[in-house]
């Protein structure tokens, strides 16, 4: 069983920037895949950005390319998400999440094991 804790959430205006940090309890996140999704109010979850633990491979939505980053600190066994030049459209809950293969996934279904979820506003 693993279990994921996010922080890093929070108020910003358009422009600002933001890092998510997720950490796992319960075993490393090794040999997995490790994802960010949002979810804004009356719409689907959706995927943001993922890593693949090793070797490092990661993959964007495409509406966040080039604005936000997803990285692995291997000694702390936590994965960022950098979140630059935010727009309203970003606002959503971020969710940290677990895929158990070491192949990308990118749809929620995929992934084994979730975050409680923390809010990202972006006022214009």
């Amino acid at each position: 069983q693993v279990q994921l804790v996010e922080s890093g959430g929070g108020l910003v205006q358009a422009g600002d920037s933001l890092r998510l940090s997720c950490a796992p309890s319960g075993r490393a996140f090794g040999g997995y895949v490790v994802g960010w999704f949002r979810q804004a109010p009356g719409k689907e979850r959706a995927f943001v950005a993922s890593i693949v633990w090793s070797p490092g491979n990661t993959y964007y939505a495409d509406s966040v390319k080039g604005r936000f980053t997803i990285a692995r600190d291997i000694a702390k066994n936590t994965v960022s998400l950098q979140m630059n030049s935010l727009k309203p459209e970003d606002t959503a809950v971020y969710y940290c999440a677990v895929a158990r293969t070491y192949v990308n996934r990118l749809r929620p279904g995929d992934y084994n094991y979730w975050g409680q979820g923390t809010q990202v506003t972006v006022s214009s």
